[in-house]
C-alpha cells in the first residue's frame, strides 16, 4: 500500500507510528480481552486510559492546576454555544471576526446575549489579523473570543488580546499543539480534535476554574461546562476511541517529538520550504499578509481557476490529495499539520514547480 500525502484541512493526517500502535491494540488493548471500542467507559481499563489521556495533555501543553480540562462531543461547532451559555454572565461579550469559524461562533452567540464584534477583517477578503492592540474592548465584556488560527484563509494571530479582568477564550482547533501556547492567558481554550490530535468526533476544552459553574439553571445538562468536568468527562458515554487516539498522540509528542517546542521548529520549517517558494516565483500566489501567515494552513491560487482544477487534479494523481482550496476562497490550499512530514512539503514544492514550468 502507497500512502498519500494528505493536505486535508480536516479530518487530516495522523503519525504514522499512531496509527500502528492503534493498529496493533485494535483487537486487544493490553490483556483486556477487547479492543478499547468494545470496552465500558466505566471499566478499569478504560479508566486508566482517559486519566492517562489527561494528564499527558496537562504536561504537553504545560496546563496549570488551576485549569479543568474536559472531552466533549459535538466538535468545536457545538462549542460555539456552550461559550456563551456558559461565560455570558453580563449578558454580552466581544467577538473578533478573522474568517468563517469566529463568523460563526459570533453568529451563534447572538442568540444568548449581545454580542459586539469589535473588529473584523472581511474587508480585505480575510487575509490579515486585526491589530488587538488598538480595538476599543467592551469594559463589561464577559469574555473576548477569537480564532486563533483560520484554517479556511490561512492566518494566525501574532499578539492576543490582553485585557484585565475579561477572559479570553480561543478557539484553536486548526493550531493546537504545533508550538508552545500559554495556557494562563487564556480563560478558556476549545479545540475539535480532528486537525492536530486525533479521529473527528470530539472536541477538548481547557477552562480556568473560576469560569466554571456560571450557567444558568435551565442550561442543558450536556452544554453545561461544570456538569461534564465535574463528573471527569464521564456524565454520560465518552467518545471512548477519540480519548484513546489523543492519548497516543499525546505520548508521541511528548517521546518521539520531545515537546512542543521541538514540533514549533519542525513546524516552522515544513512552512517555510512552501512560503519561501511561493515568494520566489510568479505563477502561484499567497494572499495573506505576511505577519499572518498560518505555520498549518497555507493557501495559494495559480492564474485563473481553470489552472487551479487542473492542478488539484494531477496533484491527486501525484498522490497530493486534498489540496483544493474552501469553496469560500477557492484556488488551493495546503493543510501542513504536525503528522505531515517534511517530505511531503518538499515533494509538493517539486510537483508545484514542475506545473508552473508546463503551464505558465
Amino acid at each position: 500500500m502507497a500512502r498519500v500525502y494528505n493536505f486535508s484541512a480536516g479530518p487530516s493526517m495522523l503519525p504514522e507510528k499512531v496509527l500502528k500502535t492503534a493498529q496493533s491494540e485494535l483487537l486487544e488493548y493490553g490483556t483486556s480481552g477487547q479492543s478499547v471500542m468494545e470496552m465500558s467507559h466505566r471499566s478499569p481499563a478504560f479508566d486508566a486510559i482517559i486519566k492517562e489521556t489527561e494528564a499527558s495533555m496537562r504536561r504537553v501543553l504545560n496546563v496549570p492546576d488551576n485549569y479543568k480540562i474536559g472531552f466533549f462531543q459535538g466538535g468545536a461547532t457545538q462549542q460555539f454555544a456552550m461559550v456563551p451559555l456558559n461565560f455570558m454572565t453580563t449578558g454580552k461579550a466581544d467577538y473578533i471576526v478573522t474568517g468563517n469559524f469566529s463568523n460563526l461562533a459570533a453568529k451563534e452567540a447572538k442568540k444568548f446575549g449581545e454580542v459586539n464584534i469589535i473588529a473584523n477583517s472581511e474587508d480585505k477578503n480575510f487575509t490579515y489579523i486585526p491589530d488587538v492592540k488598538s480595538l476599543a474592548y467592551t469594559p463589561d465584556a464577559s469574555y473576548i473570543h477569537i480564532c486563533q488560527n483560520n484554517t479556511i484563509f490561512g492566518t494566525t494571530y501574532v499578539d492576543v488580546p490582553e485585557v484585565e479582568g475579561v477572559p479570553l477564550v480561543a478557539d484553536m482547533s486548526s493550531c493546537i499543539c504545533s508550538k508552545p501556547v500559554d495556557v494562563s492567558k487564556y480563560g478558556a481554550i476549545y479545540f475539535g480534535v480532528q486537525k492536530n490530535i486525533a479521529p473527528a468526533g470530539m472536541a477538548v476544552a481547557i477552562i480556568r476554574d473560576d469560569l466554571l459553574g456560571n450557567a444558568a439553571a435551565n442550561v442543558p445538562t450536556m452544554m453545561n461546562y461544570q456538569a461534564i468536568i465535574s463528573k471527569d468527562s464521564m456524565y454520560n458515554t465518552p467518545p471512548c476511541w477519540c480519548i484513546y487516539m489523543t492519548g497516543l498522540v499525546m505520548k508521541y509528542l511528548e517521546e518521539d517529538i520531545g515537546g512542543l517546542a521541538n514540533m514549533e521548529q519542525i513546524n516552522v520549517k515544513k512552512a517555510g520550504i512552501l512560503y519561501d517558494f511561493l515568494d520566489s516565483q510568479s505563477f502561484f500566489n499567497n494572499p495573506v499578509e505576511k505577519p499572518y501567515r498560518s505555520l498549518m494552513n497555507v493557501t495559494f491560487t495559480s492564474p485563473n481557476a481553470d489552472l487551479d482544477k487542473k492542478f488539484c487534479a494531477e496533484a491527486a494523481e501525484a498522490g497530493f490529495v486534498n489540496l483544493k482550496g474552501h469553496r469560500l476562497v477557492g484556488g488551493m490550499r495546503a493543510s501542513i499539520y504536525n503528522a505531515m512530514p517534511t517530505e511531503g512539503v518538499e515533494k509538493l514544492v517539486d510537483f508545484m514547480a514542475d506545473f508552473a514550468k508546463k503551464n505558465g
